[in-house]
């Protein structure tokens, strides 16, 4: 029979998307018998984590003060806004790209049949940062879902009203992949956002 205490710490890792009872007993036996530093920096890191970080008012990525430091940016283009689904999206093109512009983070996507609509992606505060900010171009970086798609349209609509000018990332095949393995939806994606070559 286990110890209370090492069941505890076992239950609280497996919390983690993709760490199972077995990856929990190494990172628990790791930490208790060779880096029991190292699991209290973590440990006080988590805590603060957690009584800390909380959305910016103005784009609701993760921040620890009123707004994140992209927002407080005097270096970012204010004219470019980026709309992604969630704060990994934000992570991801800030280390693969050189985009300087804005994001919102919608924490979703459209689905009526989840109950997520409008009001819970804060299309609502959306809406109101396209009337009352100087944007000129939205950047719609939803995934490439049925839901994502469907997102991107009822943004285009807020764009069109507004007047703004609206791009999507393309979408296709990957590079490096082969199009005998593609499936049929990013084939006609790639085909749709086929671009002229240059000889």
């Amino acid at each position: 029979m286990n110890d209370p205490v090492l069941d505890q710490l076992l239950k609280a890792l497996c919390v983690l998307p993709g760490v199972g009872h077995r990856t929990a007993q190494r990172m628990a036996i790791h930490l208790l018998e060779r880096d029991r530093s190292g699991g209290d920096r973590l440990a006080e890191s988590l805590s603060k984590a957690m009584r800390e970080i909380q959305r910016c008012s103005r784009c609701r990525n993760f921040t620890s003060d009123a707004l994140c430091a992209v927002c407080q940016s005097s270096k970012r283009t204010v004219g470019q806004l980026c709309i992604v689904e969630a704060p990994a999206d934000v992570l991801a093109i800030e280390q693969a790209t050189n985009y300087s512009g804005l994001y919102f983070v919608l924490l979703g996507r459209l689905s009526p049949l989840d109950g997520i609509g409008p009001d819970q992606l804060g299309l609502d505060l959306l809406e109101k940062r396209l009337r009352d900010e100087s944007i000129d171009e939205i950047i719609i970086a939803t995934n490439s879902t049925v839901e994502g798609e469907a997102t991107a349209h009822y943004i285009a609509h807020l764009a069109e009203r507004e007047q703004i000018s609206m791009t999507r990332l393309a979408q296709g095949v990957p590079l490096g992949g082969e199009l005998e393995h593609t499936d049929a939806t990013t084939l006609a994606h790639a085909f749709a956002s086929r671009m002229k070559l240059d000889a």
